[in-house]
């Protein structure tokens, strides 16, 4: 049976938070939580369901079913994503929630975590329909969401034209010009410079970092990039600018190596002309399972969840393994890579680059002063490598794993604003 891009997407979330919850059962028991402690995390501060109407194209009123979870924010507004899907729960939004507050306190940015959306299928909608879903989910929600209250973002199915409604409808309520509301705006409308590659590139400053602690050169590494979306394509041809060897990319049709180097930028432009990377002249077409498991330094994967699992894990030969896919090492390929001595740099840090663009995009909004690329990429490099040397130090101190440190970091500073605040 074909497996339709909804099922996979929610697949992948679902894996992402039964791997993080999965981890983080181990890591209250270290820290040894109190029972307060542990009712704190356990519960988000607010939910809601929202149930409004849209005038459909047909003229007919139909209803539609909207949440929003704003799950701690002790260190800040909360921040998280709108996704529409047709597939969308309550209990899903408030793990999600959950596991945004942590990926901001990993990298130590003042925000607590939400998530949000409609019960909805895109792809059924016109396009009237789908802005007067938008328009009417924020309706719902308004008085709950705001600069310093919860600030929404791009998710699944949601892009920046959505995020130039909610804007928009958002000012029509308020009756004056709040950018700060929202990010993952155009950069004519309050957007940051540098959004649309954040991601990919603060996953390679991290890379560069950890290639630092392990003395290898850039020029001498190869690398292998599993999955050709934003995130995957970026990830590739930021390192192959930067003067990298990639060896390795695949789409979902399948893979291409090239072992004295492949170029990205020819590659994308013949993407562009098939509809995938198969077939590049001068390669030699492979399945994602062969990249997975090349001959390179350093693995990037960058497409779905669970790809790096008990099957495949000891067969992995790369030295790093950098995740900017959510969720794509179990957590027993974790552990034969810590076996291994693989560095495995987790989702929560390594994928982190569009939140804390995110972050600077606000700090913007807030100022009415906008920054050139040169110094977005600036503090985003500043904010990803301590972030990385934090996590690091906490890995090092406790001899375990990356994903592990990771969590603990940011579960102790989510808990320390708590206690600051009196409420432990």
């Amino acid at each position: 049976m074909e497996v339709t891009n909804h099922e996979r997407i929610h697949a992948d979330d679902r894996n992402l938070c039964k791997l993080a919850i999965s981890e983080l059962e181990g890591i209250y028991s270290e820290l040894g939580l109190s029972m307060e402690e542990l009712d704190l995390l356990d519960m988000p501060r607010r939910s809601f369901i929202v149930h409004f109407p849209v005038r459909m194209d047909t003229g007919k009123i139909k209803m539609f079913v909207g949440f929003r979870v704003q799950y701690n924010d002790a260190r800040g507004p909360a921040k998280g994503g709108i996704r529409f899907h047709p597939d969308l729960t309550l209990d899903h939004v408030r793990d999600l929630s959950f596991l945004m507050a942590l990926k901001c306190a990993v990298v130590n940015i003042p925000f607590g975590g939400s998530k949000g959306g409609v019960v909805v299928n895109p792809k059924g909608l016109s396009r009237n329909e789908l802005e007067q879903v938008t328009r009417g989910y924020i309706r719902a929600i308004a008085n709950h969401i705001g600069p310093f209250i919860d600030i929404p973002a791009p998710d699944v199915y949601t892009d920046e034209k959505i995020m130039v409604w909610i804007l928009d409808e958002y000012e029509r309520i308020k009756g004056e010009h709040v950018f700060a509301v929202v990010t993952g705006k155009p950069v004519e409308l309050g957007g940051s410079k540098a959004r649309s590659y954040s991601t990919s590139l603060g996953g390679i400053y991290v890379l560069e970092e950890a290639m630092k602690r392990m003395d290898m050169d850039k020029f001498e590494v190869s690398i292998a990039v599993q999955g050709f979306g934003n995130v995957g394509e970026n990830a590739a041809r930021i390192l192959y600018e930067k003067g990298y060897k990639v060896i390795a990319v695949s789409d979902s049709k399948g893979g291409i190596i090239n072992k004295d180097g492949l170029d990205i930028q020819a590659v994308m432009e013949h993407k562009g002309r098939t509809g995938s990377v198969v077939d590049f002249e001068g390669s030699t077409n492979i399945t994602n399972e062969e990249l997975l498991t090349c001959e390179c330094d350093i693995l990037i994967p960058a497409a779905l969840s669970d790809q790096l699992n008990k099957d495949n894990a000891q067969n992995v030969r790369a030295k790093i393994v950098l995740e900017l896919a959510n969720a794509p090492t179990t957590k027993e390929a974790d552990d034969i890579f810590f076996d291994k001595k693989i560095i495995l740099i987790p989702d929560a840090l390594a994928n982190a680059g569009g939140v804390v663009v995110s972050y600077f995009e606000w700090i913007q909004n807030l100022n009415n002063d906008y920054w050139e690329e040169d110094k977005v990429r600036e503090r985003l490099k500043k904010t990803m490598i301590t972030a990385f040397n934090e996590v690091r130090l906490l890995c090092d101190e406790k001899s375990c794993r990356m994903r592990k440190s990771a969590y603990q970091l940011a579960i102790k500073r989510i808990l320390h604003a708590e206690r600051l605040r009196g409420n432990l």
